[in-house]
């Protein structure tokens, strides 16, 4: 369920930021990718992160067309469908016909919070644009 935990996601992602973007990095205001927010997320919340994360390319999965992100956040996170909250884990397509790769946290209904290349950890409108990338929604155990 979202709720409580979904809400203490995004206080602890709201914290990181303005901390620059660094590929496969998760050092609050040193940088993190996109998945190192979501996993310094959740050491905060659980104390140790679920599965040691091993070294990815920026093309990763993309060669193979395997969803590797995605089986991931299945075996960690808990599927969600129904309206967006607060804290629920976004996956999102970034080019049509792609694997998904590219993880934030909802901070509002309009919102989410994400590591960026060239941003850094920023908020975001979840424009109509952002919505039509969202490949699966997942919510913290």
């Amino acid at each position: 369920m979202t709720g409580v935990v979904g809400l203490q996601a995004v206080e602890i992602a709201r914290r990181w930021i303005g901390t620059p973007y660094r590929h496969q990095a998760s050092c609050l205001g040193a940088g993190c990718d996109c998945l190192g927010l979501l996993r310094a997320v959740w050491r905060e919340l659980y104390g140790e992160e679920p599965e040691a994360v091993p070294a990815y390319t920026r093309d990763w999965s993309e060669p193979e067309g395997e969803e590797r992100l995605w089986a991931a956040a299945g075996r960690h996170l808990v599927a969600c469908s129904g309206a967006l909250a607060a804290g629920q884990v976004l996956l999102f397509r970034m080019r049509d016909g792609s694997v998904a790769k590219h993880l934030g946290i909802a901070s509002g209904r309009d919102s989410f919070i994400h590591a960026y290349s060239g941003h850094g950890v920023v908020e975001s409108a979840l424009t109509d644009a952002w919505r039509r990338r969202v490949a699966a929604r997942f919510e913290f155990p």
